[in-house]
């Protein structure tokens, strides 16, 4: 029986794999960093939400870039391959 118990542990362990934390930081234009800690599976609406109230600013004026591409609210790290210490940048809109 212990053998039984120890085999969905072990698919519990790949589940909490798909959901795991991450650590990101968010660099803006002035090279501050701002360190968040979020689920693989969560959308980045949150983190940027976030950002945007701690600066103080809009998120309308601001614009979230992963690897040069522009990160949507809807993304998830997971979606876009986001690995632990990565870096998101911030840059502010231009009209």
């Amino acid at each position: 029986m212990s053998e039984q118990n120890q085999a969905p542990q072990t698919g519990d362990e790949k589940k909490g794999d798909s959901t795991e934390h991450i650590n990101l930081k968010v660099v803006g234009n002035d090279h501050n960093e701002v360190f968040f800690k979020i689920k693989r599976t969560t959308q980045l609406k949150k983190l940027m939400d976030a950002y945007c109230e701690r600066q103080g600013k809009s998120l309308a004026s601001l614009r979230f870039l992963y690897d040069g591409e522009r990160v949507q609210s809807h993304n998830t790290p997971h979606e876009l391959d986001m690995e632990d210490g990565d870096a998101i940048d911030v840059m502010v809109e231009q009209i």
